[in-house]
């Protein structure tokens, strides 16, 4: 029986892994350090160091703060218990970190990817995402992951980015959480982050793997505990090989595969899992997908989430080349979301004509930023305007 004993603490589960490293120091970073740590705009350093730095700047930021009202596979949840996109970030944090100190790795490093790797998606998960690569002009495609860069690098701060260091923003761009290989080594050339279009790149350092690695660990068991939760599915559905190998519960299925993986990569020179446990994964995987994510309970939602995505983006859109840079034309329409896109647009304004060379992302940014509630909201909003219920109120008190 591949399964272990379960430690609530995800540190736990790697206590004395250390022990397994037969080659100490072998998931070396080709890179200099000096390459890593780069930025785009120079900057004195302080006692934060380079990646905790970029930490905190991430945790600050407004996207971040966004990611608890954004959903992970279960929409816009009134269930305090159900995931959401902040909790499955901070699960890839704690798991990443954990296996860089067993493995020898910079934890630091780690953490500065998890948090920053989701900051690209969009209202309604992934179901959003393909909503919104349907509605994008130009038939050009959306992938979160290299969104998420866009966003770092430059639409938070109303243009201005968050500077982050080469390492943290190159994890960013290459997490790719859909594509279940059973191991993986760094991309160790130095790459222009901004110009990778594709989901086919590898990090540049072994962190970047990790967290590759972990956010995938982190969402196999959360998003069947939570299926479980909502009685969904029953433990009893789990299949008997991924059951056996990986465990019936969240915690169990993170142990294991943590275990597995700090015990298999050391031996082979690369960040993956065992063989058993990789069988286990696909098992796993496979199961999630056609009881979970493909169930008729949440795909009957995709056309509202079409619905309301298409709406917000087409009416935007008519407004921006209705009234343009005109501020008092967006309060005409007698909305706040009309007037919340307006003040961004005017705080973008510079960004979208000196970086972006005219202005055919300004509607997609503001949508795909949104929460799922501040969607429904927005709906409301331009359906039934505040006004029209108030609006004859002096007269009827005249």
């Amino acid at each position: 029986m591949f399964h272990r004993a379960v430690n609530s603490d995800i540190l736990g589960a790697v206590r004395g892994m250390s022990n397994n490293i037969e080659k100490p120091g072998q998931f070396i970073n080709s890179l200099s350090h000096q390459e890593l740590v780069s930025r785009k705009y120079p900057r004195n350093e302080d006692l934060r160091g380079y990646y905790f730095r970029d930490t905190t700047a991430i945790i600050h930021s407004y996207p971040f703060r966004r990611l608890k009202n954004k959903t992970q596979v279960f929409f816009s949840p009134k269930n305090d218990h159900i995931c959401t996109r902040i909790e499955h970030v901070m699960h890839v944090a704690t798991i990443s970190a954990a296996i860089c100190r067993a493995l020898g790795l910079d934890a630091d490093l780690a953490w500065a990817i998890s948090l920053g790797h989701d900051l690209g998606h969009t209202p309604f998960g992934h179901l959003g995402e393909q909503i919104i690569e349907k509605i994008r002009p130009g038939g050009r495609g959306f992938a979160h992951e290299i969104y998420s860069l866009r966003v770092v690098d430059h639409l938070i701060g109303y243009g201005r980015g968050l500077n982050l260091t080469y390492a943290v923003r190159d994890g960013i761009v290459n997490h790719c959480g859909e594509k279940f290989e059973q191991q993986a080594r760094p991309d160790f050339r130095k790459k222009d982050l901004e110009s990778i279009d594709r989901r086919d790149r590898y990090p540049s350092t072994w962190e970047g793997i990790v967290v590759r690695m972990s956010d995938k660990i982190a969402y196999l068991g959360r998003d069947l505990e939570d299926a479980i939760q909502l009685k969904l599915i029953t433990k009893e559905m789990i299949p008997d090989r991924a059951a056996v190998t990986l465990g019936r519960s969240n915690s169990e299925i993170i142990d294991s595969l943590v275990r597995d993986l700090t015990t298999w990569s050391p031996e082979h020179g690369a960040i993956g899992f065992s063989e058993e446990a990789y069988k286990a994964i696909i098992e796993l995987k496979e199961f999630n997908y056609r009881e979970i994510y493909n169930n008729p309970l949440l795909s009957n939602y995709h056309e509202y989430f079409e619905r309301i995505l298409g709406t917000l983006y087409g009416y935007l859109d008519l407004i921006f080349h209705r009234h343009e840079f005109d501020i008092e034309g967006y309060k005409s329409e007698n909305n706040m979301l009309a007037v919340r896109f307006g003040d961004y647009l005017m705080k973008m304004k510079n960004f979208y004509e000196s970086v972006d060379r005219g202005f055919h992302n300004l509607v997609l940014d503001y949508v795909a930023g949104m929460t799922d509630d501040f969607a429904i909201d927005c709906i409301t909003e331009i359906m039934i305007p505040m006004k029209f219920e108030t609006q004859f109120d002096d007269l009827l008190l005249g």
